[in-house]
């Protein structure tokens, strides 16, 4: 048997020592309640709180919730509500940040209320809704309700709304804060049935939350948190990938089989990779349990997601590689040892440059300890953390909201139909930057959707914005899917559009690369990836979707599927605006006309250097390898998004022609010349 020092990615030879770690006795809360079933709700800590909670609940408006990892809360709070009659027969709606959160808590509670999903207890994510008429208890993603808000400020269907998880800070719950807030004061004012607000976490800055809920109440439940035992490295790790993978070979050396390893990394290519070597190491090893590694991220079709939930066989240890969607609300049952790399992966916003700067950066304390309280859900545990004590020491308290780091087009687009006119002044608990909001208002302003009122700065919708306000994507999707009735491709676009919505379809099998790239090769277009996508879509809808056809080509059936679905809701909501359903055949050209037209503020031409330039702020850019351009230099390219990694890279590329940028948009393209003259 190989030693723990020997493991490693195979592109790293270097021997290492086995990762030293210091006992931290500063262990999580310890709590005396042990449960062997689940789903036996008397069993857990806030059963005994349960009238004290209705009754609070009942006496106020507002009221902040603090549950400790495995209180309950998440699951039952909804419900005693629910038996108590508290929510007058309108519906609950409880929020998530996260889609795989939102499903599988409502499954969980359809469980518990012995329903089937979709009567009493439903949910509703993007493009998949869930519920019916007899629904009271509505899991939903915050950006959901947020929608729902734009055709009733009021939230009349509610009375009750549940902000779980709001120490996440994700940029729709902190627009929904505000929102939220708006309708209970609106209805208060009109002698509406009151709106009842709780905010729930685990962890969050209680006075802050309590001072914004007009001083609400807080209350603290107890959790079932079993003792965890924290170990810091002894000295600072400059591989956390690498530190990973010897800690969980460490464990798995030692630890009996059924006793699960949930590791925190940080993005879908690095779990991808870890998932990979670590069935490569398995098969080496002999005398230990066998491995059940799964990869959990965003980015995974549900149907993947939902395996992690799985008991694991007898004789096998089950390993979650996991970005932060595994730090709350989610229970993976038989997690005994978490590894925590103390990274995360973070979008960054430059309202300056326009670019979204994908970074991975260190964790906030919050996050550490949510992530360390995954290991004591349902026995002791242990959390090796590949840093030491005295990193933890300097992370920050609480990590930075989305709401301080992210474009705003889509938030200020959706307040504007919200009524929301002076954005500026919207009621945020931590408010972003004015720099940020006034570059969403010009960026708006620019694609239509906006405009300034005569002989004023007062800036109100067009109508052309309350359509892109009716579609649940990016502002420029929306434009380029209103252009589509004037270039007479409406359902080519819509194709690409949710093509583009859909999580990748390409599927990359690191032993059949080759084969991979020839059956690929067929769908592939000299004019570019969103000529790809429709390529592709268009082959699987000739095929009836038929799955053994995709295995075949090496396209991913289930994220096809999605995209099905998603065409099939757009193609809904250019209904209800009674938009003409046109068709190009098979010209292509005004296809990347019109995406010209939608995406001329993403734009890039080659300069005389062989280098490609943003035709906007002028930013050193690089074609993505994944892109179908990568081996070409064409003149110009509109692109669906920036990201910077190692570089910056466009990613999803059309080749268009110069003139249709400035056709599309002529005042814009004169005005960024004559600022760079200047």
């Amino acid at each position: 048997m190989r030693n723990p020092e020997d493991f490693g990615p195979p592109e790293k030879k270097q021997k290492l020592n086995p990762i030293q770690f210091n006992f931290n006795s500063q262990n999580g809360p310890k709590k005396n309640s042990f449960e062997e079933l689940r789903d036996a709700r008397r069993a857990l800590p806030i059963f005994s709180a349960k009238h004290k909670i209705v009754s609070e609940i009942k006496k106020f408006p507002s009221a902040i919730v603090i549950g400790e990892t495995g209180s309950g809360k998440t699951t039952q709070i909804p419900q005693y509500l629910l038996e108590a009659g508290v929510h007058q027969n309108a519906i609950i709606a409880i929020t998530q940040p996260r889609r795989v959160a939102a499903i599988s808590v409502s499954q969980r509670v359809a469980l518990e209320k012995n329903t089937t999903i979709g009567s009493l207890v439903g949910y509703c994510v993007r493009f998949e809704d869930v519920t019916s008429a007899g629904t009271k208890l509505k899991f939903m993603t915050d950006g959901m309700l947020l929608r729902e808000s734009i055709l009733d400020p009021t939230l009349t269907r509610y009375s009750i709304i549940i902000l779980d998880e709001a120490h996440e800070r994700t940029i729709n719950t902190d627009v929904l804060f505000g929102v939220v807030k708006a309708a209970q004061r609106r209805r208060l004012k009109t002698g509406q049935k009151l709106l009842k607000i709780i905010v729930m976490s685990a962890t969050m800055d209680v006075d802050h939350f309590s001072e914004y809920f007009n001083k609400a109440p807080v209350l603290y439940l107890e959790g079932r948190q079993y003792p965890i035992q924290v170990m810091h490295t002894k000295e600072p790790q400059s591989d956390y990938l690498f530190a990973s993978l010897i800690t969980l070979f460490q464990i798995h050396k030692e630890a009996p089989a059924g006793d699960d390893i949930l590791i925190f990394l940080t993005g879908q290519e690095e779990i991808e990779s870890a998932v990979k070597t670590i069935k490569d190491l398995a098969r080496d090893l002999k005398d230990v349990p066998q491995l059940v590694v799964l990869p959990l991220y965003a980015a995974l079709p549900s149907q993947t997601q939902i395996k992690v939930f799985a008991k694991t066989p007898p004789g096998h240890r089950k390993v979650v590689v996991a970005t932060n969607i595994a730090e709350t609300s989610i229970t993976i049952h038989g997690i005994k040892y978490v590894i925590d790399s103390g990274m995360v992966k973070a979008k960054v916003y430059n309202p300056h440059s326009g670019l979204d700067l994908l970074k991975v950066v260190t964790a906030s304390k919050a996050q550490v300890l949510q992530r360390t309280g995954r290991a004591g859900r349902e026995a002791p545990g242990v959390c090796y953390r590949l840093f030491t004590e005295s990193e933890f020491q300097n992370m920050s308290t609480n990590t930075v909201p989305e709401i301080q780091r992210c474009n705003l087009a889509s938030v200020v687009l959706q307040l504007m139909a919200l009524g929301i006119s002076d954005v500026l002044t919207f009621d945020f608990m931590d408010k972003p930057a004015p720099e940020s909001i006034n570059a969403a208002l010009e960026e708006l302003v620019i694609l239509g959707a906006l405009e300034r009122q005569v002989n004023s700065d007062i800036l109100k919708l067009t109508p052309l914005g309350k359509q892109m306000a009716a579609f649940p994507l990016d502002p420029r999707f929306s434009k380029v899917i209103l252009l589509a009735k004037d270039y007479d491709c409406l359902e080519e676009i819509l194709s690409i559009i949710a093509m583009l919505s859909a999580e990748s379809v390409l599927v990359s099998v690191s032993n059949k690369r080759k084969e991979c790239l020839e059956s690929h090769q067929k769908f592939m277009s000299s004019e570019g990836d969103h000529i790809m996508l429709l390529n592709i879509y268009r082959a699987y809808k000739s095929v009836n979707g038929n799955k053994s056809w995709c295995f075949d080509n090496f396209i991913n059936s289930t994220n096809m599927h999605n995209a099905q679905e998603i065409r099939k809701q757009l193609r809904e909501i250019c209904e209800r605006n009674n938009m003409t359903f046109t068709s190009c055949g098979r010209d292509t050209t005004t296809i990347r006309k019109c995406l010209a037209a939608g995406f001329f503020m993403n734009a890039a031409e080659l300069s005389k250097e062989g280098d490609f330039l943003t035709m906007t702020t002028r930013t050193k850019v690089s074609i993505h390898p994944s892109s179908a351009l990568f081996q070409c230099k064409p003149a110009c390219v509109v692109f669906t998004e920036l990201v910077k990694t190692t570089k910056c890279y466009m990613r999803t590329l059309s080749v268009v022609d110069p003139d249709w940028l400035y056709e599309a948009a002529p005042s814009y393209f004169k005005r960024k010349k004559t600022s760079a003259i200047s």
